[in-house]
């Protein structure tokens, strides 16, 4: 019976501290279902002397499946990490590790630094030159685009675009053009709006799919053009949070999705549209700012 190698030591950053320095782990956690956590990640959790959490008592679910497994460390604390007090909690964190403890990083759900707090901690962990360890695992946006059939050689992902219709409209139609698979986070509440200013941007034919619920009992995945994707969300409203996923601009297309901002202006001024008008026209298929567009617009309105 031939023993077991013991697990190779993690490698450490160049000028990262040794000794009794302390670790920072990111540890991705289930967006939906529990058995997602990977073992790794458990003894993580049960090991750590302390836990910066984004949500303090969903965590508390995570924990107790964790300590399923095993005995969890008798020291461990979970204090909140979330946007409003992340850049003080991670320089306080960075404390924590000096004395040398074992600290989890985990968001609500899914990988921390993904549209949710832990860029902060790891940089500031980084900075002071303790060890960054990550524990891979669930991401909506990952599972998303694999779900959707679309390409995954080379995607974007956006997350979370600006409440302000001005400024989500100029972020699409700056994106009108992008050759990448684009992928978006999104509320129920928000998600139609988002898509028909995507019809806007980038046609009606473009192939997407909304996924939704991903991991859970309810899981799904509508694929089609944005126009139909479209006409389904006013008939059918989604519940849970949504994953947007859209087809990059067409090899060949890209140069046609410029457009000659002022031969467009002149044809809506033309058509009888005032310059503020004509501007809130182009914001969402340009990408320009709306000042701008109204600028441009008021120097080329004809002389009355």
């Amino acid at each position: 019976m031939t023993s077991q190698a013991p697990a190779p030591e993690p490698s450490r950053e160049p000028g990262a501290k040794t000794g009794s320095a302390g670790v920072l782990v990111v540890v991705a956690t289930p967006i939906g279902n529990l058995e997602d956590l990977s073992p790794r990640a458990a003894r993580h959790l049960r090991q750590a002397d302390l836990i910066a959490a984004e949500d303090t008592r969903s965590v508390l679910t995570l924990l107790r499946h964790a300590d399923a497994a095993g005995p969890p460390n008798p020291r461990r604390r979970v204090v909140s990490f979330f946007e409003g007090n992340e850049a003080w909690r991670s320089e306080a964190l960075v404390g924590e590790l000096a004395a040398g403890a074992h600290v989890v990083v985990v968001s609500e759900a899914g990988t921390p630094g993904v549209s949710d707090p832990g860029a902060r901690a790891v940089r500031a962990a980084a900075a002071a030159g303790f060890r960054v360890e990550v524990v891979p695992g669930p991401c909506a946006a990952v599972s998303a685009l694999v779900a959707s059939g679309l390409p995954s050689e080379r995607f974007l992902f956006v997350g979370f675009l600006p409440r302000e219709s001005g400024a989500r409209q100029a972020l699409l139609g700056g994106l009108r053009g992008e050759r990448a698979t684009l992928i978006f986070y999104e509320s129920p509440e928000r998600v139609a709006d988002t898509v028909a200013d995507l019809v806007l941007a980038m046609g009606e034919a473009r192939p997407a799919c909304l996924s939704r619920e991903i991991t859970k009992v309810h899981e799904q995945h509508r694929r089609g053009s944005l126009a139909e994707l479209a006409a389904q969300l006013a008939a059918e409203p989604p519940r849970g949070e949504c994953t947007l996923v859209v087809a990059g601009c067409e090899e060949g297309a890209a140069e046609q999705a410029e457009l000659d901002i002022e031969h467009e202006l002149r044809l809506l001024l033309a058509q009888g549209l005032g310059p503020k008008d004509a501007a809130a026209r182009l914001v969402v298929r340009t990408g320009k700012p709306r000042r701008q567009l109204y600028q441009l617009a008021l120097s080329l309105r004809p002389p009355r």
